[in-house]
């Protein structure tokens, strides 16, 4: 029985069409479907209640995850919905198998193909289209003759679909057996994005439970990737169609993964992780730029501090200090929140203090402790057998442990490069040098570069707070000279961006049609004859500049007490190089020295 119709166009966000003018906006046309649903007497909320769609796009791939880039709460019923296409497939099947194996009927009608279209349902059962003068009230009435045809030949619809709104925790173990038909590598994220950003962008599929991997650089930052389980390859094909949809002005790059992949990310290999995971929590916190010798509960009183507290699940047990291969500690933490709001709230405690150090607090995830802890033992294992020596590690060998966004990522050009400083220059110098502009320095944004052999480059890359502060200080402190006993260096600045920096740092080369995107200096072409040519490598300590406010080195000239900082490598030991890939592109390069 049809107890009534109802047909709605949606306005576009941005130039709706002619044909769509009267339109109305989406949050509208979902608060007048649900009047309408109550005006018939019906409660959408209960199991009688049947939204049903042509095929898995109208809800997955469209309704949700419009609502959820406008913010707009749906109602509960539209998390629950049967695929016409999959029961009209269900059903006469089933019903031509069991004609043939009941009574040997070879005449019956034969199983029919997985449907493509409303049209080819309409055929199969041999119903005449409805003719209609707009398409979606023809698809409409369509679906319903098909609808009504099922039940009339003894089915019923019996396979709801499900959508998940909540990304479940999950521990992953090594051992564990993925299917690879399940799994996508996302590119391009936002660096500060955590798993339910990500599963946010992926609104309307079923993320597996604890499926979101953030992937970690070498050097222990989110590098922009994740790899993300999803619950069937069903799931996993209709992700790959939001290849290049946006993050915000980002567009996301989808690929196929391995089951492999997500192991090497998201699975866990020490018994001190799934201890620590195990304990139900719905957040997880990271702080970074602990004192070395902080107490679970120096943390514990940090949280509880202040007008809105928030509490640690299971007090002490619920703090996991990261610890290098010799066991000293590297400053960083995770902290664990019963409840994902707490969470966000134990945000708010953003850069406060624990004694003189700001504390930076960022959201985390199974797969990111799993990923620091089997970095750790695995480095670990890999000096029981050598002896430790106080020369910088040989080819290959990267620092891990670092805490994330100890160097900030992307186009936006927040950054400054200075040049030419003095081989005896220290932070207290280059914040004098940039005067007033050293107040814009963001928390451990003073980045000194390294050669080889351990002595200074004469580089060094400061992170501000705005691309405006850069520009700023670019402009005001080019060419000008700072004083070094009875030296006087002009020394170049330029502003940059984070990718620019991780360029650098890395060693990386960049091809020939690419813009020059550093500080101009010579150029070295590369043809395949001469084989290949790599910038000289450069050095990064393992460890930021101790994550101290700039104002806490910054005087103005009236105030003749400047505070001479101690500046060496946190835990000591030699610096940790990071050499250049093994192999250039066989196409000109040229490399900026």
């Amino acid at each position: 029985q049809i107890i009534g119709r109802r047909e709605y166009a949606v306005r576009p966000t941005r130039r709706p069409s002619e044909e769509l003018q009267t339109g109305q906006p989406l949050d509208i046309i979902v608060q007048q479907f649900d009047e309408f649903i109550r005006s018939l007497n019906v409660d959408p909320h209960s199991p009688l209640f049947r939204l049903v769609t042509d095929g898995q796009p109208p809800l997955r791939q469209c309704l949700h995850p419009e609502a959820s880039s406008k913010e707009i709460a749906l109602p509960t019923y539209y998390s629950r919905f049967h695929d016409l296409r999959k029961e009209f497939l269900r059903a006469y099947t089933l019903r031509a198998v069991t004609a043939v194996s009941s009574t040997g009927d070879t005449a019956a009608p034969p199983a029919p193909d997985p449907p493509n279209s409303i049209h080819d349902m309409l055929n199969y059962l041999g119903i005449a289209p409805y003719a209609g003068d707009h398409f979606y009230e023809a698809e409409v009435n369509d679906m319903t003759s098909i609808i009504q045809r099922i039940i009339t030949d003894g089915f019923r619809l019996e396979l709801p679909e499900t959508i998940d709104l909540v990304l479940e925790t999950g521990i992953c173990s090594k051992d564990d057996e993925i299917d690879g038909n399940c799994i996508v590598r996302a590119r391009g994220l936002p660096w500060q994005s955590s798993d339910q950003d990500i599963a946010k962008f992926f609104r309307g599929l079923n993320v597996a439970k604890g499926g979101v991997a953030l992937c970690l650089s070498p050097q222990g930052r989110r590098n922009g990737e994740a790899l993300v389980r999803f619950v069937s390859q069903e799931h996993r094909d209709m992700a790959l169609k939001r290849h290049k949809h946006h993050i915000g002005p980002r567009y996301i790059e989808v690929y196929r993964a391995s089951g492999d992949d997500f192991l090497s990310v998201a699975g866990g290999a020490t018994c001190e992780a799934a201890a620590f995971l195990s304990r139900g929590a719905q957040a997880i916190v990271r702080m970074r730029g602990l004192p070395y010798d902080a107490t679970p509960q120096q943390v514990l009183e940090f949280f509880s501090a202040g007008d809105d507290p928030v509490q640690v699940l299971d007090g002490e047990d619920g703090v996991l200090f990261v610890r290098r291969a010799d066991r000293r500690a590297t400053g960083d933490a995770f902290v664990l929140f019963a409840k994902e709001e707490e969470g966000r709230k134990a945000l708010s405690r953003h850069k406060k203090l624990i004694g003189s150090r700001y504390i930076e607090l960022f959201l985390s995830t199974t797969a990111e402790v799993q990923q620091v802890l089997n970095r750790s033992l695995e480095t670990r294992n890999s000096q029981v057998s050598t002896p430790s020596t106080a020369n910088p590690p040989t080819e290959g060998i990267l620092p891990v442990l670092l805490p994330q966004h100890v160097i900030t990522s992307g186009t936006a050009k927040d950054c400054v490069r200075l040049r030419g400083l003095p081989y005896e220059a220290q932070v207290e110098h280059i914040l004098n040098f940039l005067d007033e502009f050293a107040k814009n320095i963001v928390v451990q944004g003073v980045h000194m570069v390294y050669n080889a052999q351990g002595h200074p480059s004469g580089e060094a890359f400061i992170q501000m707070e705005s691309e405006a502060s850069a520009n700023l200080c670019a402009q005001h402190k080019h060419h000008r000279y700072m004083t070094f006993g009875k030296k006087q260096r002009y020394i170049e600045v330029f502003q940059c961006s984070g990718d620019d920096m991780n360029l650098v740092l890395t060693g990386g080369v960049t091809p020939a049609t690419s813009p020059k995107v550093l500080s101009p200096g010579p150029l070295t072409y590369y043809y395949p004859a001469m084989g290949p040519t790599l910038p000289p490598p450069l050095v990064y300590w393992g460890y930021p500049t101790p994550p101290v406010s700039p104002a806490h080195y910054y005087h103005p000239p009236h105030h003749p007490q400047t505070m001479i900082p101690e500046v060496v490598p946190v835990g000591g030991g030699s610096p940790l190089p990071i050499h250049p890939p093994a192999a250039c592109p066989e196409w000109p390069i040229y490399m900026v020295n």
